[in-house]
């Protein structure tokens, strides 16, 4: 099996930055905001719940998306994440984050083992810069 795609550095530290990016399952749901966190260089997204019809159920469907972010759009496979040193990474990027008291409840709440397992990764299907931007 090939070795994942990565995103490139500058990639990353746009992820890195942003405080919200959208996420969408398939090409039929439409997109939705979430949290994004960069761990060890890789980015992680958790659900606050797990509806059916949700962007998280989709991804675990089917793992092929696109995710938006800096104005950009990127076709992206989501990987459930099974380590749990690697969950708990993702919790401790979330609180340090996302800081303010505004975002507190989220964050105590994204610590919840139900929801700790609702984590995934998102790895680019191919290659991508941020030198690329929609119709490249």
């Amino acid at each position: 099996m090939p070795k994942d795609t990565t995103f490139s550095d500058d990639v990353i530290e746009s992820l890195r930055g942003a405080k919200i990016i959208g996420v969408r399952a398939g090409a039929e749901h439409r997109y939705t905001g979430v949290w994004p966190v960069v761990v060890e260089g890789r980015l992680f997204v958790r659900s606050w719940n797990d509806k059916p019809t949700g962007w998280y159920s989709a991804f675990r469907k089917a793992p092929e998306g696109s995710i938006q972010a800096a104005g950009r759009e990127l076709t992206v496979r989501a990987k459930p994440v099974r380590s749990a040193r690697l969950r708990s990474a993702v919790t401790a990027a979330f609180a340090q984050k996302y800081n303010t008291r505004a975002s507190q409840k989220w964050v105590e709440g994204f610590a919840e083992p139900g929801r700790e397992m609702t984590t995934l990764e998102l790895v680019p299907v191919q290659a991508w810069s941020a030198s690329k931007t929609r119709g490249d």
